[in-house]
């Protein structure tokens, strides 16, 4: 399985601690190809349907459905979680997830 740079895949999240995003979800990969190619584990951001607007969400269409990236959830798992790969974000969808990262990270 070829996990690439800003792909969509459903990921088991489980088991989780407190506020932490659970169940198994759409994450969006946020690690570079070259560290997807060769660790065993990956860089994600869960996706939630929750629309609320908070300034370390991103809004995207997946599956015909509106949602969230949730930046602020960002953490590594192992590749192993990984269930299903889907399709890629959009451009425009690309560059507003690294606006709000780079908004969030880099000071």
């Amino acid at each position: 399985m070829e996990l690439k740079q800003y792909t969509i895949v459903l990921v088991n999240l489980d088991p989780t601690i407190g506020s932490e995003i659970k169940k198994t979800r759409p994450c969006v990969i946020l690690s570079p190809n070259e560290m997807n190619k060769y660790l065993n584990t990956i860089v994600l951001a869960p996706m939630t349907s929750n629309m609320k607007k908070y300034p370390t969400r991103v809004s995207v269409n997946h599956n015909g459905k509106k949602g969230m990236i949730a930046i602020d959830q960002i953490r590594t798992v192992d590749k192993v979680r990984i269930i299903k790969v889907f399709e890629k974000l959009t451009k425009s969808e690309i560059t507003k997830c690294k606006e709000v990262i780079k908004e969030t990270f880099v000071d």
